[in-house]
Parts: structure tokens; sequence; C-alpha cells
């Protein structure tokens, strides 16, 4: 399945694509994507009513507003210099274990929302990112080929960056990555069943109709199924948390000279199987 959001901020309505690539309204049935829809066995109840009524589903209007595919998480998990050759841009050094950091919730936005540069920024930066949302509560899973059960599926999460906030400033990594707007998602959930090598999914990420990031999932230094057993064994992963799984080379900090995004830069970012997100850059 293809899950979807649509509506006004604040009115979002869930939703699915279907084989013809058309928006159908389930909000007839279901509430939202959210976490009560993951815990109460959503997914199997969405099947049922997907096989019953799939054929008479009420079509979403072009002009609505795409919104994230989630519904706003418990908790956003990040995870950094996941990719080798991106630790390698970075000129640091392959991780031995995952580096984990943490994004405010209220980043989430739909994926073709407008990106907003905070005041005062000179480095806001771009990240394409496999995001995994979960499916169900996952807490000190016993191996990695545990999660899959615990996986909800798979979207496209673009981590945005202030990297001045981020590395200039005393602390952690959170101001420059807890902005408003900082995490676009979409434009759809897809179940697992949908994909069929996440571990091999071409990425990339173009500004301006120029391609900045070309990688692939591949290269991935922890797989999903690491990461969530990983994280499981630190913090409870709750039905509807999202996971943004690490940046392949090419983000704005690592080009000689630095690039950063400016108001009215357009984002495209793509992963294979996943869809396409573009954001507009606008100052705040």
């Amino acid at each position: 399945m293809k899950m979807i959001r649509f509506g006004a901020p604040g009115q979002e309505k869930p939703g699915i694509v279907d084989a013809a690539g058309c928006r159908k309204d389930l909000s007839a049935f279901f509430t939202d994507w959210n976490q009560n829809f993951w815990a109460d066995n959503g997914p199997a109840r969405l099947q049922a009513v997907l096989q019953e009524h799939g054929a008479v589903l009420p079509e979403v209007a072009e002009s609505v507003r795409w919104a994230s595919c989630i519904a706003r998480p418990g908790k956003i998990v990040c995870i950094g210099l996941n990719y080798y050759d991106h630790a390698e841009e970075s000129g640091m050094k392959v991780p031995s274990e995952p580096v984990v950091f943490m994004k405010a919730a209220n980043t989430l936005v739909g994926p073709h929302d407008d990106i907003l540069i905070p005041r005062g920024s000179e480095k806001t930066d771009w990240e394409v990112e496999l995001g995994i949302v979960i499916g169900r509560d996952a807490r000190y899973l016993a191996s990695p080929e545990d999660s899959a059960a615990h996986i909800a599926g798979y979207c496209i999460s673009h981590d945005v960056s202030e990297r001045a906030f981020q590395l200039e400033h005393e602390g952690q990594w959170t101001k420059g990555k807890s902005c408003d707007t900082f995490n676009p998602v979409g434009p759809f959930l897809a179940t697992p069943d949908e994909i069929t090598d996440v571990r091999n999914l071409s990425m990339k990420l173009d500004v301006n109709g120029e391609r900045m990031q070309s990688g692939s999932t591949s290269k991935m230094v922890y797989n999903e199924a690491y990461l969530v057993h990983y994280l499981s064994q630190f913090m409870t992963l709750e039905a509807g948390d999202l996971i943004s799984t690490g940046t392949p080379p090419g983000v704005g900090m690592g080009k000689k000279p630095p690039r950063f995004l400016r108001d009215g830069d357009v984002v495209e970012l793509s992963i294979e199987g996943l869809g396409t997100i573009r954001n507009t850059c606008r100052n705040a």
C-alpha cells in the first residue's frame, strides 16, 4: 500500500494512492494514520476496508494539498554519518556504532510545503534520507531479524539542517535540526511489500535543477533492521515514530566552496520506489 494524508494544515485526512496513481479518501473509515491506528492493528483493518470498499472510495481532487504521509510522531530519531561515502566527504571516520540525535516532532511538514529558512541563517543545508516508520512498539528487540515485524513502511525524509546552529554553537545538534519545517516527508508511506530491496534504493537530490546528491541505500553503514534493533536497546520506539537513517554525499556543507539554501531555491528529492518531494525555500 501507498498511504497518504491530504488536506489543509490541521485538517489532514487519511488516504491511499491506488494502483492507477489516484489519491483516494479513507476518512470515512479512519481518523488518521497516527499512533492509535498503528497500535490497533491498523494495517489489517485497512486491508479489509480496501477489499470491501476500494472500488468506490472517493477521489481526492488534484488541487488538495499533499500532507505529511504520517501524523505528527511521538519522536523523530535521526542517524548521523550512516553512509560510508558521506563520512568520507565529511572527513570523519565511520562510526563504530550508530550516531543518534533527535529532531523535534513539530518539524514535520508535507512533501511540497515550503521550507522556512530561519532568521539569521546563512547555512541551511539539504539532506535526502530514507525514513523508517515504526508500526509496533519496539523495546529490547532480541536481534535485527526481529525488526521487520515493527516496521510499518518507508518514506522520503528531508533532514534539513542549519549548520551554524548545529556545529558552531555550544551544545548538541538539536538547535540546527529542529527549526520549523525542517522535516518534509512523503509523498506516501510505502508498506514493506511495496519495496523490492530497501537496501539497494537509488537516491538523489537537486537544487534548482542541479544534481547535488546521488547515492544508494547500499552504502549504509547500519541497515534498517540493525537500526531498529539498536535503538530499541536505548528507548522504546513507539508506533508512529519516524527514524531518519542518514544521508549520502553531496550536502551543501561538503561542497568546495560550501553552498547553502537561499530564499526561492527549489529542492527536489527522490528515492527509488518512494516517489519525489519538492520544496521551495522561503525566508522565515
